[in-house]
């Protein structure tokens, strides 16, 4: 029997907006959202904001029951300790997060991370009942020289090592050079890298991982292409930066079944 995968819009909000900010944002999306009658059997929403916003949307969504889920734009690999700056994953259960962003392009390109330190931070988040979103993706160069799948699935296929066949896992695949540019992907470029990543997961972790796992596109996603891509059969939702800041147009793509007729 097929598995029903539920898309996922994810809005990443980066280093944008406080805590009092994020309060009125989750409000405004949860008013936005019911207002149109928005089912979230039909497509998942959830919301990345910064570490100091966390507790106040945790006692949001808690209190008014909001249908919104959220999670931390990075982790640290480590439990505790003398870390100074670093988020334990056991912090972010301790919020109620769901998820959390791991090896997103500009913690690779701005921290320096490599896939060694990928791998830790999604074993770690795992192991604190989070479900990783895993971030993988070329750039212009890696596309120029390897093709478009070659350095996703490598990426992937180290960030997997070790995981035991039952985790929960969302990949999120972001082409560098699609990120900010206002230049998607086309949804046919989507499709193909996502196909090789679901092979990845079938490889690494198996049939019924491969089945169920989420593959997110992210890179310039707005409500005006949101459909194409989610027309590709292996591509289950979207992680979107600059237009989850905007709450109609977040709304909007979250909606794209009702909006476009998909």
């Amino acid at each position: 029997m097929a598995v029903k995968r539920v898309p996922l819009l994810a809005g990443n909000w980066k280093m944008n907006l406080d805590h009092l900010q994020a309060i009125a944002f989750v409000q405004k999306l949860a008013w936005t959202l019911k207002d149109a009658d928005h089912d979230v059997a039909d497509a998942e929403v959830a919301v990345f904001p910064p570490f100091t916003d966390l507790r106040s949307v945790q006692t949001l969504v808690a209190a008014d029951k909001l249908p919104i889920a959220y999670g931390a734009q990075d982790l640290s690999a480590q439990d505790s300790g003398a870390f100074t700056g670093e988020i334990s994953g056991s912090f972010l259960a301790q919020l109620d997060c769901t998820y959390v962003i791991i090896g997103h392009s500009e913690r690779r390109t701005l921290h320096a991370e490599d896939d060694a330190q990928v791998k830790a931070k999604t074993a770690a988040a795992v192991k604190h009942g989070l479900v990783p979103v895993i971030c993988v993706g070329e750039t212009a160069e890696d596309l120029a020289e390897q093709g478009p799948s070659a350095v996703p699935v490598a990426q992937l296929t180290t960030a997997l090592e070790g995981l035991d066949s039952s985790a929960d896992i969302v990949v999120a695949y972001e082409p560098v050079w699609a990120i900010g540019s206002g230049q998607a992907a086309t949804p046919d470029q989507a499709e193909q890298v996502a196909a090789a990543l679901r092979e990845v997961i079938r490889s690494v972790l198996g049939e019924d991982a491969a089945a169920r796992t989420r593959i997110l596109y992210g890179g310039s996603v707005k409500s005006s292409n949101i459909a194409g891509f989610m027309r590709e059969p292996n591509v289950d939702g979207a992680l979107i930066g600059g237009a989850s800041l905007d709450v109609a147009e977040f709304s909007s793509i979250v909606r794209f079944q009702k909006h476009v007729g998909v």
